[in-house]
Parts: structure tokens; sequence; C-alpha cells
């Protein structure tokens, strides 16, 4: 199992990773990075193991029909982009565990669909910022166990799951957050029959298999040493933030249709965890979360994370318990 065998070979060099973390160790593999420019301790950044773009994000990728996909199983989890006046299109994640990134373009809106196994954190975001178009790719480097992005133009360092720029020339940008979500292939395929679906990458991976069995189910986090969330709620729970707030899915499956704070949050059955069994559509049933503004019914950027995760980039969030 891929994912012992990590944490086996990082625990042995975690006291040397941290002494390695500095500028003047990572010059060579990033010489055009401004390492003047931080937001963070050095301390804090670790290597996830791959060196930079050792996980490849994808760029002009391929879309095929919805109705000629044939390899997804049905409750495989996708992340699906709808956005007005342009074909609904959904991103598999038996691809983005394998690449995290996706560059592509919708219309004429450039987007980069993210994926961080390690967070279980799925987010869409707009290339775009103050007129230049970013392109982005995965640096292996691992913050709070949230994956490090980096913008090829400049090669700044951004945190993925805030979308901020944390070294580098756009020290402090943010990108905007797209309404995406997570869903099973079967909900995708039955709302948009004539939709998009990202045809399979031409590398040599094991697409459909999870590299980090019962991932979900472990008692810590990877490379995590921060705080735990509060209210006894386990680190890798999955919780569905929106801006500062935190809703346990675990009370959303209780009530599956909540409306609180301005929002409603509502749950399905169906969409197997990528982040299970070692075959993805045989994951246990983690359901489908969609989050909509209560008084207009529009979709809102959201994200469903680990417990942990939440804790350590929100921890002055509130945590929306019953």
């Amino acid at each position: 199992m891929l994912i012992r065998k990590i944490v086996a070979g990082t625990a042995l060099s975690l006291v040397a990773s941290a002494a390695l973390a500095n500028p003047t160790f990572w010059q060579f593999e990033w010489p055009n990075t401004d390492f003047t420019k931080t937001s963070v301790a050095w301390s804090e950044i670790l290597s996830g193991g791959p060196p930079k773009d050792g996980i490849p994000a994808l760029d002009d990728v391929s879309f095929i029909a919805a109705g000629d996909e044939t390899r997804l199983g049905g409750r495989e989890p996708v992340i699906t982009l709808e956005i007005d006046g342009e074909t609904p299109r959904a991103y598999p994640i038996r691809y983005l565990t394998w690449h995290e990134i996706v560059n592509d373009v919708i219309g004429d809106i450039p987007v980069a669909v993210t994926f961080c196994p390690l967070c279980n954190s799925g987010i869409t975001f707009d290339r775009r910022l103050n007129g230049e178009v970013l392109s982005f790719g995965v640096s292996g480097k691992l913050r709070n166990s949230d994956m490090i992005m980096y913008d090829r133009q400049t090669e700044s360092w951004w945190q993925q799951i805030i979308g901020t720029g944390i070294v580098g020339e756009h020290l402090g940008s943010e990108l905007t957050q797209l309404p995406s979500w997570m869903e099973s292939w079967d909900e995708f395929l039955a709302r948009n029959p004539e939709g998009l679906v990202m045809d399979q990458p031409r590398w040599p991976r094991t697409y459909g298999r999870n590299p980090y069995t019962n991932y979900d189910s472990s008692a810590r986090p990877f490379l995590y040493s921060g705080e735990m969330p509060p209210h006894d709620i386990p680190p890798l729970a999955r919780v569905v933030k929106v801006g500062e707030r935190a809703w346990p899915v675990s009370r959303l499956r209780e009530t599956p249709d909540l409306t609180e704070a301005g929002v409603r949050l509502t749950w399905v059955a169906g969409q197997a965890s990528a982040l299970d069994s070692s075959n993805i559509a045989s994951g246990k049933d983690v359901g489908t979360i969609r989050v909509k503004d209560a008084e207009t019914g529009e979709d809102i950027p959201h994200d469903v994370m680990f417990a942990f995760a939440f804790q350590a980039f929100h921890p002055d969030g509130e945590w929306m318990i019953n």
C-alpha cells in the first residue's frame, strides 16, 4: 500500500527535511522564485516526496461526450464545473488523484481544477490575475499536509486550500474560487446527459486505483503536526467549508437539508470516497454535498475537506456544531 510506504519512508527523514527547509537548499531547483518574499516560516514547508513536477499537472486535456464514457463506475467521484452558457464538464478524481491540477479553458474563462488527496480538497480557481493568465504546476512541497502549487510564469508558490500566494512575486495574491463540487458520475450524467467528461490522460498511470488506500480512516494526517480540530471531531472527518465556517458532514447525514448562516446545504448518499479502498469505484459511501445561497439558490464556492485542514488554515474559523 503506497501511503504506508510513503509514511514509513518519510518518518525517517522528517528531521532532515526540516533542516533542509530553506531557500539556500531550494534555489537550485527554483532559480526563478523570489524567496525574499514569504508569509510563512520555512520550517512549515516539507517535501511530500516527489520533486517539482514529479506529479505532472495537466494541460490541453481532451473531453468526450458524457454518454460515450464507459470506464467510470457510477459511484466514482468527479469534480463538476457548470458555467453559464457553456457545456457542463466533469473532471474524474481517478485522474486528478495522479495529477492534482488541470489547467483548462471553458469559454473565455481559464480555470485550474485542483485536488489535494491528503486534504480531500477539490477546488476550482479562475487563473486570471491582474490581467495575466497563470498556469499552475505541482511543486512537490506540502504545508500542513496541503499541496503547494506554483505558477509557471513567476514560480511563486501558492497554498492550494486557500488559493493564496505564500512565497515569491505573487505573495499575498488571491485567486478567485469558482463554484464547483464533487459528486458521483451517475449524478453528473443524470443531470447532464449532453455534458462533457475529461478523457483519460496519456500518462502511464493505473487510473482508477487509489494510491492512498484507507487514508481517510487513518488516525492522523500525513506530514501534519499542527493543532487538531476541537469538539472531538476526528482529524480526517470531512467538513464542508464555506468562507470561515465549517459544517461536519456527520451533522448533514443526520439533517440532510440544512439552511443556516445564509446557505443551504444538502447531502445525498451515492458518492464513493476516493481515499478508501484500492479501487476508487468501490470506496465507502461519503455522499454528495451541494451548497447554495439560501435566498437565490445559486451555487456558491465551498470545499469538502478534512477537519484538520480547516483547523490548520482557519484557526479562528467557526465550527457549525448542532
